[in-house]
């Protein structure tokens, strides 16, 4: 039961948060400044290092093995794109944050629809809002300023290489026209009187973060992004280039020094990219009537494939093409972090129907995982190496260590088969519209694999109008099928194992000892008599032909299994099922295998006795307990088991 309404408390939280703002507020003169970066040198950072500085901050796991590293600055909202991430962080913000001449790129994302683009922008923009109330992320500029000035611009070009001296800071950049008319002005002042403020970033009150979008080329006005005169100043001060009469409100001019957003920049007229030339080339603005400005902001603009490929085919575009640093982001080709997504858009969702609370819908276990094969099978490419089929490409790309005689070993040669792999196929946005269909659909409070393979199949007529496209994502459609008839299998046939564990290490005890004597030609003593006996062949055939074991390359398997067990020894460690992947799949399956009669009568008996009733509760209860199902979907599943079983 939630907690009773208590509107004072929630009063009191926010008063709490505005008195944290407040906190936040400094104000002092350009000599308290000075004093403040001889404790604080990184609050002069330029907007690359800033944003760099900020990823790193929250974490970076290295994880070794050809594994790329997990910036944890994005690891709860971007899933399966680690990849991309390294690349975006190590190639482009790192060497930026050294000043290296990467930083006079525009950053550009260019993927498919759906595939995170604008949400790696938005988690940038939504980090340096916070980050910038942070003691190391604080940023300080000349107030008044509308461009958010560095205030180190204020000591002159001459001074700089002494300031560096005592410093250690080299200035880049020189004073705004705003700022440099009041520096002029003599009623103005010295420069160790202006006064300073500590500034944060807002993206809604347009303070270090920016975003252009483009629109009706008729209407729109370059202005929106270098400024405009402000004719009512005009009117008073008399000249256009008088700082007092234009309004610096730009995106590029408000975003000075941290973030500008460029939604759907090559959908854009050339004249509003003409203005970005200066930005990338040489980190300057050009306003009109105004020398160059400088400019220290990160550009990210983000693009379909298709707007790209064609910008990028046009040779009247290489002076642009030149200023942009592209970051391809695919979608996500693993299906546990497509889980996740689904997971994120579904928690994030507030959508009610007149008849189903979705907030109270209940999903099946696999319901996610099917919905997910389904996708990153659409987006996979068939692999030119023989025998090797999207299944088992999508099974190692997910971190399985074997599938059959493919291991983790050859996943870097089939990432490098193709360079754009993952930039076509299905997006999450179809995926969750039609897990969305199938939420609603129906009466019942739960929602299984089925529902949701149903709504896929129904969805797909309006997804493509392509004969040839249609087939082939039916046919996806059928693979995940086939999967979650496995998983279903295995789910309800583990269950009538009792107490499964113990008869797992039961058999598997078995196994090794059988497999020891085998390979040192000892014999075994029978548990019961004592009497010694030849190692138990049909035993152990038995469960090795359930993973293709063949009658050649038993020995091999089984010393190779006796030497997992010694190098555990070594280390003080016992070798359990879960040691080696192989042997714990063909132990499950031997088990199973055991009991697919006992299984396939209880669950396709239509008016079970008294003992075979008892039987299917406590399989129920058990996938209610141990599997996360509901009694809905539980029995569901026992019925579509029983089904598969009688075919």
């Amino acid at each position: 039961m939630s907690s009773p309404i208590n509107p004072s408390i929630f009063l009191r939280q926010a008063e709490e948060q505005r008195e944290l703002e407040r906190k936040l507020t400094w104000e002092g003169s350009f000599a308290e400044y000075l004093n403040l970066l001889t404790q604080r040198p990184q609050v002069a950072d330029l907007a690359h290092a800033r944003l760099y500085d900020m990823i790193v901050a929250a974490g970076v796991e290295d994880r070794g093995d050809d594994q790329p590293k997990k910036y944890q600055f994005f690891s709860n909202e971007i899933f399966g794109l680690d990849r991309t991430l390294q690349q975006l962080v190590e190639e482009y913000f790192s060497p930026a944050a050294r000043r290296l001449d990467i930083r006079k790129r525009i950053l550009m994302l260019v993927g498919p629809v759906g595939g995170g683009k604008s949400t790696i922008v938005t988690l940038l923009k939504k980090g340096l809002e916070r980050y910038t109330r942070t003691d190391s992320g604080g940023v300080y500029a000349i107030k008044g300023c509308p461009m958010h000035e560095e205030p180190l611009h204020l000591i002159p070009d001459d001074l700089r290489p002494e300031f560096k001296k005592q410093f250690g800071i080299h200035i880049e950049g020189d004073l705004c026209p705003v700022c440099r008319y009041h520096l002029r002005n003599p009623d103005e002042g010295k420069i160790d009187d202006v006064r300073v403020v500590r500034v944060l970033f807002s993206e809604k009150q347009r303070v270090g973060i920016g975003t252009f979008k483009p629109s009706d080329p008729k209407s729109q006005d370059v202005a929106e992004l270098t400024g405009s005169v402000n004719i009512q100043a005009l009117t008073e001060f008399g000249l256009e280039s008088d700082p007092r009469a234009y309004n610096f409100d730009g995106e590029l001019n408000i975003a000075n020094r941290g973030l500008m957003e460029f939604i759907e920049m090559l959908k854009a007229e050339k004249r509003f990219l003409y203005e970005l030339n200066t930005v990338a080339g040489e980190q300057t603005i050009k306003a009109s009537r105004f020398a160059l400005i400088y400019a220290d902001v990160v550009v990210v603009a983000h693009t379909n494939e298709y707007e790209y490929n064609s910008y990028f085919s046009n040779k009247e575009n290489e002076a642009m093409i030149d200023r942009i640093f592209v970051v391809k982001v695919p979608y996500n080709l693993q299906v546990s972090q497509e889980m996740k997504i689904y997971e994120k858009l579904i928690a994030q969702s507030e959508v009610r129907d007149e008849a189903v609370d979705l907030t109270q819908m209940h999903i099946a276990p696999n319901t996610l995982r099917v919905a997910s094969i389904f996708a990153v099978l659409s987006r996979l490419k068939p692999s030119k190496k023989s025998g090797l089929n999207l299944m088992t490409k999508l099974k190692l790309y997910d971190g399985e260590k074997q599938v059959g005689d493919w291991d983790q070993k050859h996943v870097r040669e089939l990432r490098d088969e193709y360079m754009d792999e993952g930039m076509t196929g299905v997006s999450p946005r179809f995926i969750i519209n039609r897990l969305s269909a199938a939420l609603v659909r129906g009466e019942k409070n739960c929602v299984g694999p089925i529902d949701v393979l149903r709504s896929l199949r129904d969805g797909i007529t309006e997804y493509t109008s392509s004969e040839e496209e249609r087939k082939r994502l039916l046919g996806f459609i059928d693979e995940a099928r086939k999967e979650f008839d496995e998983a279903a299998k295995k789910e309800v046939q583990r269950a009538f194992v009792y107490s499964y564990e113990e008869s797992a290490k039961t058999l598997l005890d078995n196994y090794l000892d059988n497999v020891d004597a085998f390979c040192n030609h000892t014999k075994i003593k029978d548990p019961i008599t004592d009497e010694e006996m030849e190692p138990d062949e049909r035993l152990m055939r038995s469960i090795e032909e359930q993973i293709g074991v063949s009658e050649n390359a038993k020995r091999e398997f089984r010393e190779g299994v006796m030497r997992s067990v010694a190098s555990l020894a070594r280390r003080g460690l016992k070798f359990d099922i879960s040691s080696d992947e192989r042997l714990k799949e063909a132990i499950e399956k031997k088990l199973f295998s055991d009991l697919k009669d006992v299984v396939k009568i209880t669950t396709s008996t239509k008016t079970p006795d008294e003992n075979q009733l008892k039987r299917i509760n406590e399989v129920v209860d058990r996938l209610i307990t141990e599997q996360g199902y509901c009694a809905v979907c539980a029995n569901e599943l026992l019925r579509y088991v029983g089904s598969l079983l009688n075919r």
